[in-house]
């Protein structure tokens, strides 16, 4: 192990439980042991998930949020006894491996809960909403400190919670972290002061307007966690540790509107360091034990998840800044890099390094830093394309189906991530030789999987280079983790033996004299017949490294679009944005933390956006855009990119022998072309 990273294997205390090293595996949404979406219950593929990354050497695992009430059925999560019997025995095998485990209970989501279009029905009449309380109660499920407005639906109202209520909840959380105590949990952490989730919103005046002993003052307003955290003490005793997931700084201009790296000179109507240097002491003085804490709202997501965009380390300076305010240790997460983090141990700045979705990725990468195998480390790309795929866009709430909601915490790079049995590596049992036309992410993963299976694999590539389309999408100076997921894949190939050959353009598959035939050919650019439109670049053909002009017009504000006109910005020059949706990145998969990131960036810098219109001509020197009145406008425009979407581009037919991946047969992600591959290649 390089002597950067020995830091992070020093033992470490959370109260009187001692931690074998400072690698905290962070919470995540859908990683709940006692389930999510569902009835509570044990769960068994988070279990497993957890156990092979206690086995993989982290330190503390703290598992995604296990509402104290279910959200359907409304059963208190402690009046469930057998759950907690498994929980017990679980605890046992975590033990064996040295690891410690906390389990995070949440009171809510409030106004952040991410509502989809078929649960606004129940929140919008109230007649359909009695009629399903008794299976859903919407109206619980997105209670507030006040009435506010939801996160997800503009069009939607989320009713103030009743002191009773409050109650009941806090007794909720004492008698669950009892159950747990007694199970041989290590301790609980309470979810949360933090991203602008219901505990959170009681402590922020701009979603706390009441005017009852939980409004108004700092101390009433902070009166939910304290009295949450004193309870479990009371039941539990003060020796059982309890650790609070903790915002910094809100880092929030108003309602569904985040503020920026650098960006300074806007109003907090949120948490801002002069509070939180005393909340988090007041916090601490209550009995919390751990600040485990980043930066961010559902109104800032970016800062709690942040996306490719964001700095690496983007909450590390505000973390260990509230550091010099407590006693107690403090965890920071957020795009954290070991060897940062080590040093910021190392120097006293932070307690321990945080660390999430890297897990979901790759669940062995602290065993391979320790055996000095950095290399072969998967890295995550901060995609959100599987994990957390909500998206939300104008006039539509969280656009992800039910199947999405209730199954989180998947990853897009490695599909046996929280779903064992699905996607499996099993021997073959008759080794084939297999031709894979396209040297793509699609083909490489499709050779990779059938080479560990034991098949011979032969990737035909008509370049010099492997990556495929996926070189042109990682050149942007913000997609480094791009680059690097592209030099994993290429050591990869060549560790198992694949051959490569470049140059070779296959025409006729047939001629390969291979068992079974894999076609990875990727797609081609939707062409456009606007008038002068020979005058304008594909997005590909910009990313390649295409010159542009000052001035340049983005034909389509999807996910590439934005992109490009972001890289455009960031180079110094002047983008705008032309999109004939009502919003931009109005599609799913794509996380809200990514696209309102790109939205509150462009909004910022005042870069020009033409929603509902259409570029009609590009001419010499300016395009004319068209908006749905009819009304025209010319942009000046030096430069025009085009970028609206791609078309399957197969140099074969699927069938017989004949296997297409990836976009070849339909375009997608990087997510539907990685999982499509890893099917592809179990069946070969």
């Amino acid at each position: 192990m390089d002597k950067k990273y020995e830091s992070l294997f020093t033992p470490w205390k959370i109260g009187n439980v001692e931690i074998k090293n400072r690698i905290v595996l962070c919470p995540m949404g859908g990683t709940s042991l006692f389930g999510w979406m569902e009835p509570n219950h044990f769960d068994e593929e988070a279990a497993k998930f957890f156990l092979e990354r206690a086995k993989n050497n982290v330190g503390l695992i703290i598992p995604g949020i296990a509402p104290i009430k279910d959200m359907i059925l409304g059963k208190w999560l402690y009046k469930g006894k057998g759950k907690f019997r498994k929980l017990k025995e679980y605890m046992a095998e975590i033990h064996k491996t040295g690891a410690k485990l906390f389990v995070q209970l949440t009171a809510g989501f409030g106004r952040s809960f991410a509502i989809t279009e078929p649960l606004k029905i129940f929140l919008k009449n109230k007649f359909l909403g009695a009629l399903a309380k008794p299976i859903i109660d919407a109206s619980y499920m997105c209670a507030s400190p006040s009435e506010l407005p939801s996160r997800w639906a503009e069009d939607v109202k989320c009713r103030a919670l009743t002191v009773k209520e409050i109650k009941q909840m806090i007794y909720a959380f004492a008698q669950t972290a009892k159950l747990c105590k007694e199970a041989d949990v290590d301790g609980v952490e309470v979810h949360a002061v933090h991203e602008g989730y219901l505990l959170d919103q009681f402590t922020m005046p701009y979603t706390n307007l009441r005017t009852d002993e939980y409004g108004g003052s700092f101390e009433n307003r902070y009166r939910f966690p304290v009295e949450i955290v004193k309870a479990i003490k009371a039941e539990c005793g003060e020796d059982f540790p309890v650790s609070l997931r903790y915002s910094v700084v809100s880092k929030t201009k108003d309602f569904c509107v985040g503020a920026l790296p650098g960006e300074t000179d806007y109003t907090e109507v949120g948490r801002d360091m002069e509070e939180s240097e005393r909340a988090a002491k007041y916090l601490q003085d209550a009995g919390y034990d751990m600040l485990n804490a980043d930066n961010g709202t559902y109104d800032a997501w970016y800062w709690a998840h942040p996306p490719a965009y964001m700095p690496k380390n983007c909450n590390l300076d505000d973390v260990a800044h509230i550091k010099k305010f407590v006693d107690i240790p403090v965890v920071c997460a957020g795009r954290m890099e070991p060897e940062v983090g080590a040093k910021a141990i190392e120097d006293g700045r932070i307690d321990a390094l945080g660390v999430a979705r890297q897990f979901l990725t790759d669940g062995e990468w602290i065993t391979k830093l320790m055996e000095g195998r950095e290399e072969d480390i998967q890295p995550c790309i901060c995609c959100h394309n599987a994990c957390f795929a909500m998206a939300h866009y104008k006039g539509v709430a969280n656009d992800e189906p039910l199947s999405e909601v209730m199954h989180m915490a998947r990853c897009a790079l490695n599909p046996q991530t929280m779903q064992s049995g699905k996607y499996d590596i099993v021997p073959a049992k008759k080794p084939k030789k297999i031709a894979v036309i396209g040297g793509g992410v699609g083909g490489m993963e499709t050779a990779r999987i059938a080479a560990l299976r034991g098949h011979k694999v032969t990737i035909y590539e008509k370049t010099d280079r492997l990556g495929g389309v996926f070189i042109a999408a990682a050149a942007p100076s913000f997609k480094e983790k791009d680059k690097e997921l592209i030099e994993w894949y290429k050591r990869q190939i060549t560790k198992l033996g694949v051959e490569v050959k470049f140059n070779t353009e296959v025409t006729d598959v047939g001629s390969l004299g291979a068992d079974e035939i894999v076609v990875a050919t990727g797609a081609k650019a939707r062409r456009l017949s606007t008038p002068g439109i020979e005058r304008a670049i594909e997005a590909i053909d910009y990313l390649e490294g295409a010159e542009v002009g000052e001035n340049v017009v983005v034909i389509g504000g999807g996910l590439t679009g934005c992109e490009i006109a972001y890289d455009l910005f960031l180079k110094g020059k002047k983008p705008v944005i032309v999109e004939m949706k009502n919003d931009l990145i109005a599609v799913r998969g794509v996380c809200l933390a990514n696209s309102s990131y790109l939205r509150d960036f462009f909004n910022w810098k005042k870069v020009p956006v033409y929603l509902e219109s259409k570029v009609t001509e590009i001419k010499d020197g300016s395009v004319i855009v068209t908006g749905k009145d009819g009304q025209t406008t010319e942009i000046p425009a030096d430069s025009v990119v085009v970028s609206v979407g791609y078309v399957p581009a197969p140099v074969a037919k699927n069938g017989g022998r004949v296997h297409i991946v990836g976009d070849a047969g339909k375009v997608g992600n990087l997510r539907t072309v990685v999982w499509n591959a890893w099917k592809v290649a179990e069946r070969l």
